[in-house]
């Protein structure tokens, strides 16, 4: 089945390792490099994560209208050709505004291909499939965080420009393997268009279950800010441990993330993907609060491959969420509407973080907020389940 649509996973999953996995995640690893070598002062390098998210933001709001008037092949090689010159341009030491520009437009890239990308591939798969494969598409993250992890250590000795063209030329590859496999979709385009419009809404109403599931998706982005932002240079320079050993638990992180949603799909089979949601939003609270009481190597690693793990996977459960409660034509508006609300609140929440570490000189008190965050969206993807009877005003129309 892998290899019957394997076109249609290259297609999404080359999405979700450029738009998040490079574009997003390797700022991260990155980010005690800019300190120490000069480019950026700490508070500076900080505020550079944020623009990322903020781009992240406008790009979610936006990718669903633009997908109407653009067509995806040509939307999604353009933002892996932004994503790439996003790091081209950056290669050298510039100023704040230069790195903030390129940062915001490889944030609204990445949003795009995130929205387009796995709607697109779902399209192509059928419905009968979509539940057993789609997740895999989010492997992409994973090996992207993993390619990232790894280019950062191995180029610091060749200077830190190295980094960035060898960032730009994964994006621009991975556009390269996704457009080869575009063309070998089923033509999907017209059935899409043709079927949108002549479907006003879903099974009569948005129910109000999709409005819980986009705010837990939403408080997820709120819980995983501390560690896919300030993971490394916590472990780095707070915790006095290194940039090789900090790199090392990036490079875990990354190895969760490719199995996360290999868990999350064994997760939905076995439990459902109502479920599954909630125990992969306790089990990440659970991994975020670790750090706090130890930074023993087993409790940092163990951490680092649980919320690595749970990041793309709570990603795939959301998906197979929302899908269940829609179909695959609605998936992508309903899809990029949860994309807007995460990025609303990553990019809120990033800000805040980065002004209360800047006040209070510690990551500390992040990984407290993040868990609790995580705790309450547990608690409304549970609640999703009891709601479905309930029918919400056409919020979402």
């Amino acid at each position: 089945m892998l290899e019957k649509y394997l076109p249609a996973l290259l297609v999404g999953g080359m999405a979700t390792f450029s738009g998040i996995g490079v574009s997003r995640f390797a700022y991260t690893p990155l980010l005690p490099e800019l300190v120490h070598q000069g480019w950026f002062n700490e508070v500076f390098s900080v505020y550079l994560s944020g623009a990322n998210l903020v781009g992240y933001l406008i790009g979610a709001l936006a990718a669903h209208y633009i997908s109407l008037y653009i067509k995806p092949r040509l939307l999604m090689a353009l933002c892996f050709t932004a994503i790439s010159l996003s790091f081209f341009l950056c290669a050298q030491p510039g100023s704040y505004i230069w790195f903030f520009t390129w940062r915001l437009i490889a944030g609204i890239s990445g949003a795009i291909l995130m929205v387009v990308g796995p709607a697109t591939a779902l399209l192509a798969i059928p419905g009968a499939s979509r539940s057993k494969i789609g997740s895999y598409i989010f492997m992409g993250i994973g090996f992207g965080i993993i390619l990232s992890s790894l280019i950062v250590p191995l180029s610091i000795q060749f200077g830190l420009s190295s980094i960035w063209f060898m960032l730009g030329l994964l994006s621009l590859l991975s556009g390269v393997v996704s457009d080869r496999n575009f063309i070998k979709l089923p033509s999907s385009i017209a059935t899409e268009k043709k079927q949108t419009n002549s479907t006003k809404g879903i099974k009569g109403n948005v129910k109000l279950a999709v409005l819980f599931v986009v705010l837990a998706y939403a408080l997820d982005a709120i819980g995983f800010i501390p560690h896919t932002l300030f993971w490394v240079d916590y472990l780095a320079r707070e915790k006095a441990l290194g940039v090789d050993v900090a790199s090392i638990q990036w490079t875990v992180f990354g190895v969760g993330a490719i199995f996360g949603p290999l868990i999350a799909g064994r997760l939905s089979q076995q439990f459902g993907w109502h479920s599954a949601l909630y125990i992969a939003f306790i089990i990440k609270a659970l991994a975020i609060v670790i750090p706090i009481f130890s930074i023993s190597i087993i409790c940092r690693t163990l951490s680092s491959f649980l919320v690595g793990a749970m990041v793309p996977g709570i990603v795939a459960l959301t998906s197979g969420r929302i899908s269940e409660l829609s179909d695959a034509i609605n998936y992508k508006r309903l899809w990029g509407y949860a994309t807007a609300f995460f990025s609303t609140a990553q990019a809120l929440s990033g800000y805040a973080m980065s002004a209360l570490y800047e006040n209070m000189g510690s990551y500390y008190l992040l990984f407290y907020i993040g868990s609790a965050a995580l705790f309450i969206g547990a608690f409304l993807a549970f609640l999703s389940n009891y709601v479905v009877g309930f029918k919400l005003f056409s919020i979402f129309r």
